[in-house]
């Protein structure tokens, strides 16, 4: 079974690396939640079709990945961001300073 919220933030990241047709069907069964029988209805396919464009277009967006890691390298960054927020926390400075250079530092991590 295929993990769905996986699928959908891959297709955040290359969505646009697929086709407008490709795109619109992944967007319907995976963030819309439609089935593959409505999708082949609104788009006057069979559901046979349907089923193999989403195969096709998973072990795509799988491939994607594998070659360019952009979701691999986002986690790595926000565990590096929530590691770094960790460890100034630690730090006993008065609480002003320490408030002033936690905020400081998300607003530039953030960015």
């Amino acid at each position: 079974m295929v993990d769905r919220f996986k699928v959908s933030i891959l297709l955040d990241y290359y969505g646009c690396l697929l086709t407008a047709k490709q795109l619109d069907i992944m967007t319907m069964y995976f963030n819309e939640d439609l089935s593959l029988a409505e999708i082949a209805e609104i788009n006057q396919t069979s559901r046979q079709a349907i089923h193999d464009l989403t195969k096709r277009c998973y072990k795509q967006l799988v491939s994607y990945e594998e070659k360019l890691k952009l979701l691999q390298k986002s986690n790595i960054r926000k565990k590096l961001k929530e590691d770094l927020i960790d460890k100034l926390n630690v730090y006993s400075i008065e609480e002003e300073p320490k408030v002033l250079i936690n905020e400081t530092l998300e607003e530039i991590l953030n960015a």
